[in-house]
């Protein structure tokens, strides 16, 4: 984990219009996990930890866990505690890549559930290693952390759509991929009838208009803890094994 005067852990939180129950089984269910968070194609426990720690297996690219294809692989360990004095639950994990291609070496993270006003609040808090060096950290800054900031923040809200509105993880991609191409249209053809300085100010337009309300959107969330509890890591974090 990065220490003191490194880039800030990344933090993202979405407010899902659901029963408790379903957000909880959304999100702890390594099947249905695995559909809704894009940093991942395949999530396996390896072992039962019946009311402890789990260790799991994650994968991210082609193929099943374990199976052949190119991709990014690892181990982790999670706790959970569903059942809080204060009507909250939380979960954490540590992770290590055993892929060095990975720019997540080694990292981690929680997530934290607090109903409020009939809503769930369901945020995430996580940091990680990256490869060593200067250029490498570089890297990670300006490029890598905002992309898996972006990532995390489009997968929580896909997650809420499925919780909230029944729309499947693959039926919001569908709507991703096919809200992007109708955009990309739209910028082209003003290119064409236009000329290339007139598709400038169509291309920010088309970027600041809203998503549709099926499709999913990282803008919805939100990114920088609202006070100081909602971004401290769970006591439960630093209890966890090395993966």
């Amino acid at each position: 984990m990065p220490g003191p005067g490194r880039t800030p852990p990344l933090y993202i939180e979405t407010t899902i219009d659901a029963p408790f129950d379903r957000v909880w089984e959304l999100t702890q269910l390594p099947h249905l996990h695995e559909r809704w968070d894009a940093r991942f194609t395949r999530i396996a426990y390896v072992e039962d930890g019946g009311s402890g720690p789990v260790r799991f297996h994650y994968r991210l690219g082609l193929g099943r866990v374990g199976g052949p294809g190119p991709a990014l692989t690892g181990n982790g360990i999670t706790t959970a505690e569903r059942h809080r004095a204060d009507g909250s639950r939380i979960s954490a994990l540590r992770f290590a890549s055993d892929s060095r291609w990975s720019p997540l070496q080694e990292g981690t993270g929680y997530w934290r559930y607090a109903p409020e006003a009939g809503q769930i609040r369901f945020l995430t808090g996580y940091d990680y290693r990256t490869w060593p060096g200067p250029a490498a950290r570089r890297l990670d800054r300006y490029l890598i952390r905002p992309c898996v900031g972006w990532l995390t923040a489009w997968s929580f809200d896909r997650l809420r759509l499925w919780a909230e509105l029944g729309v499947t993880p693959e039926r919001s991609r569908r709507n991703a991929g096919l809200e992007l191409l109708a955009r990309t249209a739209v910028v082209l053809a003003v290119a064409a009838l236009a000329g290339a300085l007139a598709a400038l100010p169509a291309a920010l337009l088309v970027v600041l208009v809203p998503p549709l309300p099926t499709t999913p959107a990282a803008r919805r969330c939100v990114r920088r803890p609202p006070d100081p509890r909602s971004g401290r890591a769970p006591a439960a974090l630093a209890l966890l094994a090395r993966p």
